[in-house]
């Protein structure tokens, strides 16, 4: 990394510089949907200075509709309509468009069970095109003989198995509303979820995989169908029907009357089910996303405009073509799986590749066999994924052959510069384009991201923003900073695929998003842009820590002490601190075989004073065997702020991968 000075203005100050440019190579663009920046900046200028014109071509190129719109778009800030009129159904254009085409007999999804041993693969199944689509009409018809209607809301909570996939475009085809909810989400999550948006029905599968052990979702729902608020009233009243997924075989409880088996209803019904004309404002999904206040916000997303964003986003980011394997590791519980898993891939007649288990089981090459075996052309997946990888070391990925891989790609958070460049050379071998995704589960699909054929790429950045897209860079009164100052991110005009709003709750949608700086939508992160115009994301604004009068981003600090070869992860957080306002403390978690010192305590702290300036050196580094994670692989840093600050620990912990953590950190002297 290299060093520059410290720019600073009173919103954020920016401390890494990063010099190191990967241009595209002639053979990826050769063959590439955009094939130079200047197509890429002639575009991208149409989409800025036309959009409605812009947005009305690409609509009518990429997405079937059933009636034309009368409108590209309606917005009156902060609440926007776009093709208004038109009818289309997501189902439709993920499926039946593909059957009168050679696409009807390639693969839609592969699908790998977790459950395998040492050198053995797991459990597989293959779906075309013409498959899935039968599957998804027969359970649409189990959905309307359970009583399920247009505008109905339904709760999936199933593990990574292609019911999960297949009851997402059930949905879509009749027009009820599905809300996701990760499978590793606690019982009090379910009810939390149905009583917001008042589900009729919950999906669920008897069990799940992880890591060799099973988990009973059905047994959870049972909990959370159990549960009552303070007066007594049950928080799942409107729930009338449970369908079970029978996938790992425990026992469970059949309340008669409320759940029936998903096989056992395959039988009632048959395959002929036309896709719903569905409105393009219609309500398509909920996606719950944890609130500051605790309660959970529901993401509302509409049909035309998401399917637009998330077709278009999958085709030109991943450059995806006849031929890929393409796989996005993300669960479809969060909006990665929605958009990039499910509805982007199939929308463009890919095939798509879900894997049901953790990354490490049997043994830390799962994902390095996945790849091997099929093929896998792009892959999608997260920087504490890579960090993980990059601990666990290099022997894993070196027993496989990935010279399959031609695309890879990050989301999630942003990625530091050396898990960047161990991507690019020991799973890419350094042929791979990397597209280092921004986006969030409101904007509906990536919003900042290079395009592979086109754009040069520097580790740590996610470049350029995406057609259509006016992000900038400003400080707390909503003015634009200068060049390589940190400020707050956000975008300036409205996408299709944005947010609609939080379901059943006008207000705060308005507060959370759009009272910031008046006009625009305030995505919550630091960013600072660099003389090329490439956007840093530099860490949520709610971790920007307030030391000595300056404000520092934490992932810049994280990044700094993971370029030290010894460290394998970090987070940074801050503690109250008479002197400064705020200490810095970084908890790490070092690489196998490297032992923890004081003298290493004092070298780290050294090492990130010289990477990124004095400011930025930790007051405190606490040695951790791992960090507390949810499953999905984010760093619960609210935890890590209460142990820091020693204080006892709040809040809901059921998303957490492992208890045991958290206990270890809390009783560590260290």
């Amino acid at each position: 990394m290299d060093k520059t000075k410290v720019a600073a203005t009173k919103n954020i100050t920016s401390l890494s510089q990063e010099t190191r440019v990967f241009p595209p190579s002639k053979e990826f663009s050769k063959r590439a949907h955009i094939r130079s920046m200047s197509e890429y900046r002639k575009l991208y200028n149409e989409s800025i200075k036309s959009p409605e014109k812009f947005w009305a071509k690409q609509a009518k190129n990429e997405v079937v509709w059933f009636a034309p719109w009368k409108k590209v778009l309606q917005w009156k800030a902060p609440h926007a309509k776009w093709f208004v009129g038109g009818k289309l159904n997501v189902s439709y254009n993920c499926l039946d468009k593909h059957l009168n085409t050679p696409t009807a007999n390639k693969a839609a999804l592969i699908w790998e069970g977790e459950p395998a041993s040492p050198g053995r693969a797991g459990e597989e199944r293959v779906f075309t095109y013409k498959q899935l689509h039968r599957e998804v009409c027969l359970f649409a018809n189990v959905l309307k003989r359970n009583g399920i209607k247009k505008g109905d809301r339904i709760i999936i909570y199933l593990p990574m198995i292609p019911e999960a996939a297949i009851a997402m475009l059930a949905c879509t085809r009749i027009g009820a509303i599905h809300s996701v909810v990760f499978g590793g989400f606690s019982a009090q999550s379910v009810a939390d979820r149905v009583f917001d948006c008042q589900a009729k029905m919950v999906i669920t599968s008897d069990g799940g995989f992880r890591r060799g052990s099973i988990v009973p979702l059905k047994k959870n729902v049972d909990e959370a169908l159990a549960i009552k608020d303070a007066q007594g009233v049950s928080l799942t009243k409107t729930i009338e029907k449970v369908i079970v997924v029978r996938r790992a075989n425990n026992d469970i409880h059949i309340e008669e009357g409320r759940d029936v088996w998903w096989h056992r209803e395959l039988e009632y019904v048959n395959a002929n089910c036309p896709a719903e004309k569905m409105d393009s404002e219609a309500p398509l999904f909920i996606l719950y996303t944890s609130g500051s206040t605790g309660k959970p916000k529901g993401i509302l997303h509409t049909t035309g405009g998401y399917l637009l964003g998330a077709k278009m986003t999958s085709k030109y980011v991943f450059d995806l073509q006849e031929t890929d394997v393409y796989w996005c590791t993300a669960d479809i519980g969060w909006v990665t799986g929605h958009s990039y898993v499910v509805y982007g891939p199939l929308a463009n007649g890919a095939t798509s590749l879900m894997y049901e288990g953790a990354p490490n089981f049997p043994e830390p090459d799962r994902f390095w066999r996945i790849i091997e075996k099929y093929g896998v052309t792009i892959l999608y997946t997260a920087p504490t994924a890579i960090r993980a990888f990059m601990k666990w070391g290099v022997e894993w990925p070196k027993k496989h052959n990935l010279t399959s891989l031609r695309l890879l790609g990050s989301v999630g958070e942003p990625i530091n510069p050396e898990a960047w460049i161990w991507y690019h050379e020991v799973i890419g071998g350094k042929r791979c384009p990397i597209v280092d995704t921004w986006w969030q589960t409101e904007t509906g699909g990536i919003m900042i991201s290079p395009l592979p054929g086109a754009t040069p790429t520097k580790p740590g950045t996610a470049t350029l923003p995406f057609f259509g897209i006016v992000p900038e860079v400003v400080d707390d009164q909503g003015k634009a900073v200068p060049k390589n100052c940190g400020g707050k991110l956000v975008i300036r005009k409205p996408w299709p695929n944005m947010l609609r709003g939080i379901w059943g709750d006008p207000k705060r949608f308005v507060e959370t998003y759009w009272s910031e700086v008046k006009g625009s939508y305030f995505t919550g992160d630091g960013c600072r842009q660099d003389k090329d115009g490439y956007f840093w994301i530099v860490g949520r604004i709610d971790d920007v820590l307030n030391v000595a009068g300056h404000r520092i981003g934490t992932a810049e600090v994280e990044s700094a002490m993971v370029s030290n070869l010894k460290v394998a992860e970090a987070a940074a957080v801050g503690r109250p601190d008479e002197l400064k306002g705020q200490a810095l403390v970084v908890f790490v978690t070092l690489k196998t075989g490297v032992q923890a010192s004081q003298s290493l305590r004092e070298e780290l702290r050294n090492h990130v004073g010289k990477e990124i300036g004095a400011v930025a050196k930790p007051d405190d580094i606490r040695f951790a065997e791992a960090l507390p994670k949810t499953r999905s692989g984010k760093i619960m840093r609210r935890l890590l702020k209460q142990i820091a600050s020693g204080i006892e620990i709040k809040g809901d912990t059921t998303t957490l991968e492992d208890l045991s953590v958290l206990a270890k950190l809390s009783s560590s002297d260290e």
